[in-house]
């Protein structure tokens, strides 16, 4: 993250005439696929803003731990379980304070104290309070003025919590700190994250936690293993910097600090060339797509047609692609509630036995006639059901997620081959290489189901509690009442998983749906750049020229 010269002119009029340029040739020329990408840099584009360094990484990978021990206190929630819900940023202020905005647009202020009522899973689960993002001002981050931290919600689940998630924030990084956890290897997950970073970002720091597990040896032996895969995997050289919030903590968040006020001293011209790199980034992406259509815009029809055809083959075909989405879908929808069913079954003992010990433990100190126990029994089982259902869900329900999680990675593997087809086809055709695709699945995590109610008896037998003496048949009425706690338990948790099916099943089907409409608006997008644009080429040459122009004078080099 070392300073480098500023920019031939200025950056932000530089990146907003291109990035105006790419927007208006999008719109001529229909390529939905930038559309994210061209709303990021003009969100930069808009005003003076921070830098964002985003802290990203898998769950458990220590960001959260790794800010706090960065600051010097303990402001964000962490524990052993997965912790963060929200996007958090934190920035320097005079004093500290922190800011909670709903998605519909208000605010709150909240103590620090309080900042975990709003971003921790345990007492926010699934956002269920709407919380687009907190801001965190504080004094000790004076030293990083012109920097914003930001603490996303771990990677390695398929959740996205409303909109903003960790991969969400992607386009929006100007820096970006990767945590990987040391007793865990570089995986899959983090090296997709890695190339998706680089398109939007130069600076990119790995980060090694938890090395207080590894002796000096098998953390060198750790680091050499990273920097091989990475240039192996993504022809990267990136810095890798130990931390352990446990051993010569000082030592290690030395070297994180001494780049942290790198960038922070050097601001603007580290916004510059963050700038330049997201435009250019864009810009190049533009391009590609309008090369496809020059390539085939002075064609004759019945070339065009050839050329298209040889293209969009039948196995990249819409309705193919339907086909096997909808497959995907409805088997793993079949398997949902089998799935969920096995899991509560081996919480139905446990769940069972608590209700009843803490009947036997309440129910004596009940008063009345039968028709008043009656009514004060259905209203322990409606509370203490609800209770316990509810933290069963909240303890279990990730634990149901199998058949949505074997969805996600269907799909997503059966996107991944619809466009590397996609991509070879058209540079085996064209001789033009499209840029990395960009497409993310939006998963909404199901919400928490509600508790039933149940009737105690199968007629109304407490209206007759006047002809009923109590002092005789209460006993009675007590063992019945406990005797229908394994039936209820076992009704409930039934529903239970019926109704965690129904709310899974329907996000498997909005991850099948998400996945039709980026095929539909991709076919459409090069279907339209192969057939639409006939006798434009020299219009669209121009778009090009124009791009490549700027491109070179932002850059200071050719996009070839």
């Amino acid at each position: 993250m070392e300073e480098k010269a500023t920019l031939p002119r200025s950056a932000q009029s530089a990146a907003r005439s291109i990035a105006g340029k790419v927007h208006e040739a999008s719109d001529r020329f229909e390529i939905v696929s930038l559309r994210r990408h061209i709303d990021a840099c003009e969100a930069l584009l808009a005003e003076e803003q921070l830098i964002d360094v985003a802290i990203l990484g898998q769950f458990k990978a220590g960001k959260s731990s790794f800010i706090n021990s960065l600051i010097g206190q303990d402001v964000l929630p962490v524990g052993v379980i997965p912790v963060t819900t929200v996007i958090t940023r934190l920035h320097s202020g005079d004093k500290p304070m922190a800011v909670v905005t709903r998605f519909d647009g208000n605010t709150l202020k909240v103590p620090l104290d309080e900042v975990g009522e709003f971003i921790s899973e345990e007492k926010n689960p699934a956002n269920t309070k709407n919380v687009e993002v907190v801001d965190i001002a504080l004094p000790a981050l004076g030293c990083y003025a012109g920097l914003r931290l930001v603490d996303t919600p771990g990677l390695g689940s398929v959740f996205k919590y409303n909109t903003e998630t960790s991969e969400e924030w992607l386009p929006h990084v100007g820096a970006a700190i990767l945590a990987v956890s040391a007793d865990r290897p570089l995986s899959d997950n983090d090296l997709s994250l890695l190339r998706e970073l680089v398109r939007y970002t130069p600076k990119i720091l790995l980060l090694l936690t938890k090395v207080d597990l590894l002796s000096l040896d098998e953390q060198k032996e750790v680091i050499r293993f990273f920097k091989s895969t990475l240039q192996r995997e993504i022809s990267q050289n990136l810095p890798i910097y130990p931390y352990s919030t446990k051993i010569r903590t000082e030592m290690l968040r030395s070297r994180i600090d001494a780049l942290l006020s790198g960038l922070s001293k050097n601001r603007d011209a580290e916004f510059a060339h963050i700038l330049q790199h997201k435009v250019a980034s864009l810009a190049k992406s533009s391009i590609a797509y309008l090369e496809v259509a020059l390539k085939t815009s002075e064609k004759a029809d019945e070339d065009r047609e050839s050329l298209k055809n040889l293209i969009l083959t039948e196995k990249l075909n819409y309705e193919l692609m339907r086909s096997e989405l909808f497959a995907i879908a409805r088997e793993n929808m079949l398997h949902t509630r089998t799935f969920i069913a096995a899991r509560l079954e081996t919480r139905r003992v446990e769940f069972t036995r608590k209700l009843m010990t803490r009947l036997q433990e309440e129910m004596p100190t009940w008063r009345g006639n039968l028709w008043r126990l009656t009514r004060r029994y259905e209203e322990w089982l409606e509370e203490n059901l609800v209770k316990e259902l509810d933290e069963l869900s909240k303890a279990e329900h990730r634990h149901f997620f199998g058949t949505l999680n074997k969805t996600y990675m269907s799909v997503s593997r059966s996107l991944d081959l619809f466009r590397n087809l996609l991509d070879r086809n058209i540079e085996t055709v064209l001789g033009v290489r499209l840029s990395p695709a960009e497409w993310t699945i939006d998963v909404p995590e199901p919400s928490r189901p509600d508790v039933a109610f149940v009737k105690v008896f199968d007629f109304h037998l407490d209206l007759l509690w006047f002809l009923i003496p109590m002092a005789l048949f209460r006993g009675l009425f007590e063992r019945h009442f406990l005797k229908k706690i394994p039936e209820i338990a076992q009704m409930h948790l039934s529903r239970l998983a019926y109704q965690w099916e129904v709310r899974i099943n329907r996000t498997i089907e909005d991850i099948r749906d998400q996945a039709l409409r980026y095929v539909q608006d991709e076919l459409a997008t090069i279907n339209g750049l192969l057939s639409r644009f006939a006798g434009q080429s020299e219009e669209i040459r121009r778009t090009i020229g124009g791009l490549r122009d700027e491109l070179r004078e932002l850059t200071g080099s050719s996009d070839e």
